[in-house]
C-alpha cells in the first residue's frame, strides 16, 4: 500500500514526525516498509489487516496508536447523511451471499474536466495517473479509506419506463466484457457481474474492473456512481482465471466491512459534486444485514500467560483506547467490541497481539530457553541420508521433482498446472520426463558417452496413505544388499522403483554417519540459449598427450568454449589419433552456425600448424 506523508497528515492536527520515524514505528508495531521515496512511503501491509490498513485513514490509525497522537479528523467516525430514495435508479441482487451489499447513487448535471490540482498532486504521489475528476473522486475514496467505488454514464445505459436497472448476477455461458483499457475477456460462468439488467449486457466485472459500454468520457453528464462489498473468495476466483488483478480486487478479495459502503458512498458523491458538480437524484441502497463486530474477551491473566509479562490494568486499558476499542471492563476482565472495520478481531488472543505489538515486544524479558532433554536422532530421516550418499558414490546424480501428476487418486482443488492436476502416486512418470530432458543437456553437462544415472526420493501419495518410495533411472543391484533384500522393485524399462518402509528406513539409519565432502566450487547457472556440439579428431606424432590438444584447442577456441572432452584415441603406426567434442554456448544469445565455424577454422589451423599434426 502506498501511501503519502503528506496525505496522512490530513488526518492529525499536530505535525507528523520525519518520515524515517514513520517507517521505523511501523516496522516494528505494525508492517514492514517496502520502500520510501520523497513523500511516499510503501507499506508492505499484512493479509489480516488488508480489511482496513489498505488506506490511507488505516495506516494513520495504526500511527495514532503507535505514538499516541489523536487523530483531528476520522471519516469512519463521522455521521452518515440520510439519503433520499433514487426514483431512476433499482438495484437487484441475484445471490446476497456474494454481494451483500449494493449502493447505486444516481447523479445528474455533472461536467467532465480535469481535476483540481490538489487532487491530481495527491494520487501522482502514490503513483495513480490522473485521468478526470470523476475517476480520480472513486481512486481517492478508495485510497483514503479503503472502500472500491465505480462509476457508470448513466446516459449508456438502457431505461425502462424511464428508469435504470442495474442487476448484480454471475455470468452467463460465452459471455464476455471488453474493459476500460479494452481488453476483451470471456468470463468464467462463476464470474460476478454488474449488468446494465434492461438491455442484459455486463457493464463491469464486478469488484475488479468496470466494462466499456458505460465508459465516463467528456461527453457524460449523468452517473449512476457504485459502492458495493463483494465476498472476497468470488472475487479473488475470478481475479486469479482473468489474470486480472487491480487494487479494487486486492480490497474485495480481503472482505472489507460491508459498513464501510455507506462511508465509501458519502465520500465520493461529496467529492464528485465539489469537483464536478451535479446534483444527487437519489440513492438505491440493497443491504442484506449481517452481525458484525461481535465482543472479545480477553483477562490480564491470559495476556500474562500468552505474552510471558504481567501489564497493568492501566497499560492494557491505555493500549485499547489507543487503537479506539471500546471496551467494558469487569475485573481483571475486558469485554471488548470492536470497530466495525477491525474484521480481525475475533478472538481473545487477537486482542492479546493488539496488545504485544503496541506495548512493543523490545518489553518483553529475555528468558533462557529451557535445556531440553537429549533425544534420539531422527533415524528415518538418516535412512534416506544415507541411501542418498550410496547412490551418490555410486555415480548417480539426486533430482527432485514436483508432486503434481497427470493421474493419480487425490485431486487438488486448485491446481497450478491445468495438465497436471493430481498428486503422483509413482515417480516413474516424473523420473521418465527427467531423463529425457537429462539427455537434452548431457552433452553440456557429463560430456560424450556419459551414461545418465538419476534417482529421486519423494513422497507418494495413494487413496489410502503417503509413502517414500526410491525412482532410479537404472537399476543397481548394490542396493539389494543395503536393502537387505527386503523390497522387491517395480520396473518400467530401464526405471525402477522401491516402496521404502518407515521401519526399513530406521533400520538403514541406525548405523548413518554424516559425510564430509570438500567444496565443490562455485556453481553458476546454465545459459538459456542453446549449444552447439563440434567433433574434431587429429593425428599427432606418438607420445602425445591429450591434454596437450586439449590445451591448443582452448587457446584457439575462445570464450564461447564451454567443454573439451577426448571421446576417443587410437595408434596406428607411429602416429595417435585424439577425438574431441567440443562445446560452444553463450549467456547472451543464441550461437549462429556460422560464428562456431569461425572458432573452428582457428583451431584447424592452430593444429595443423603444429609439427606432424594433421586434422582428420
Amino acid at each position: 500500500m502506498k501511501v503519502s506523508r503528506n496525505w496522512l497528515q490530513n488526518f492529525f492536527e499536530s505535525p507528523l514526525p520525519s518520515g524515517e520515524v514513520i517507517d521505523n514505528e511501523l516496522t516494528f508495531h505494525s508492517f514492514e516498509i517496502e520502500e520510501h521515496v520523497g513523500d511516499m512511503i510503501d507499506v508492505n501491509v499484512l493479509p489480516n489487516r488488508a480489511a482496513d490498513c489498505l488506506s490511507h485513514r488505516g495506516i494513520a490509525k495504526e500511527i495514532s496508536a503507535i505514538l499516541d497522537v489523536p487523530f483531528s479528523h476520522d471519516p469512519l467516525q463521522q455521521e452518515l447523511p440520510k439519503w433520499g430514495k433514487s426514483n431512476a435508479l433499482t438495484v437487484d441482487i441475484e445471490d446476497t451471499q456474494k454481494c451483500s451489499r449494493y449502493i447505486g447513487a444516481y447523479v445528474k448535471g455533472v461536467k467532465i474536466g480535469p481535476s483540481p490540482l490538489w487532487l491530481k498532486e495527491a494520487l501522482e504521489a502514490v503513483g495513480q495517473r490522473s485521468i478526470n475528476n470523476v475517476v480520480d473522486a472513486t481512486n481517492y475514496v478508495m485510497l483514503n479509506i479503503g472502500q472500491p467505488l465505480h462509476a457508470f454514464d448513466a446516459d449508456k445505459l438502457a431505461k425502462k419506463d424511464g428508469v435504470h436497472h442495474v442487476r448484480v448476477r454471475t455470468a452467463h455461458d460465452g459471455e464476455e466484457i471488453t474493459t476500460l483499457t479494452g481488453e476483451k475477456y470471456s468470463l468464467p460462468k462463476h464470474a460476478l457481474l454488474i449488468t446494465d439488467a434492461v438491455a442484459d449486457v455486463p457493464i463491469g466485472i464486478a469488484g475488479i474492473k468496470g466494462g466499456n459500454v458505460a465508459q465516463i468520457d467528456e461527453t457524460t453528464t449523468s452517473l449512476v456512481v457504485e459502492a458495493a462489498n463483494f465476498y472476497g473468495p468470488s472475487i479473488r476466483r475470478t481475479a486469479q482465471k482473468l489474470n486480472l488483478v487491480t487494487d479494487a480486487s486486492l480490497r474485495f478479495q480481503n472482505n472489507p466491512s460491508v459498513q464501510l459502503v455507506a462511508y465509501g458512498m458519502r465520500d465520493v458523491l461529496e467529492l464528485i459534486v465539489k469537483t464536478a458538480g451535479g446534483v444527487i437524484e437519489g440513492v438505491t441502497d440493497v443491504y442484506e444485514a449481517r452481525p458484525e463486530g461481535a465482543p472479545v474477551s480477553i483477562s490480564l491473566e491470559h495476556i500474562r500467560d500468552v505474552l510471558g509479562i504481567a501489564l497493568s490494568h492501566d497499560t492494557v486499558s491505555n493500549i485499547f483506547k489507543r487503537l479506539d476499542l471500546s471496551a467494558e471492563v469487569r475485573g481483571d476482565t475486558f469485554i471488548v467490541t470492536p470497530p466495525f472495520e477491525r474484521t480481525d478481531i475475533t478472538i481473545p488472543e487477537d486482542l492479546i497481539e493488539e496488545v504485544g505489538r503496541i506495548a512493543g515486544y523490545d518489553i518483553l524479558p529475555d528468558e533462557p530457553l529451557p535445556e531440553i532433554a537429549i533425544q534420539m536422532d531422527n533415524e528415518r530421516y538418516h535412512g534416506v541420508e544415507r541411501i542418498k550418499d550410496f547412490l551418490v558414490e555410486r555415480g548417480f546424480t539426486e533430482i527432485s521433482t514436483q508432486s503434481f501428476s497427470k493421474k493419480g487418486d487425490i485431486a487438488l482443488a486448485n491446481p497450478f498446472n491445468k495438465t497436471k492436476p493430481m498428486l503422483r502416486t509413482t515417480l516413474m512418470e516424473n523420473m521418465e520426463d527427467a531423463l529425457i530432458h537429462a539427455k537434452q543437456y548431457a552433452p553440456r553437462v557429463f560430456g560424450p558417452n556419459a551414461i545418465i544415472k538419476l534417482f529421486e526420493i519423494g513422497t507418494i501419495f495413494t487413496k489410502n496413505e503417503e509413502r517414500v518410495s526410491l525412482a532410479l533411472s537404472e537399476k543397481l543391484p548394490e542396493l539389494d544388499v543395503l536393502f537387505e533384500h527386503h523390497v522387491n522393485p517395480l520396473q518400467k524399462g530401464s526405471i525402477v522403483e522401491y516402496s521404502l518402509s518407515t521401519d526399513m528406513l530406521i533400520s538403514i539409519g541406525k548405523e548413518y554417519t554424516p559425510k564430509q565432502y570438500e567444496n565443490s566450487g562455485m556453481y553458476k547457472p546454465f545459459s538459456s540459449y542453446p549449444f552447439v556440439l563440434r567433433d574434431i579428431a587429429v593425428w599427432t606424432p606418438e607420445g602425445t598427450t591429450s591434454t596437450t590438444i586439449e590445451e591448443i584447442i582452448r587457446l584457439h577456441a575462445g570464450e564461447l568454449l564451454v567443454r573439451a572432452d577426448q571421446f576417443d584415441s587410437f595408434t596406428k603406426d607411429t602416429r595417435t589419433s585424439f577425438a574431441f567434442r567440443l562445446v560452444f554456448e553463450s549467456p547472451e544469445r543464441t550461437l549462429t552456425d556460422e560464428l562456431v565455424n569461425t572458432y573452428m577454422e582457428k583451431i584447424t589451423v592452430a593444429l595443423n600448424g603444429e609439427s606432424g599434426y594433421e586434422v582428420r
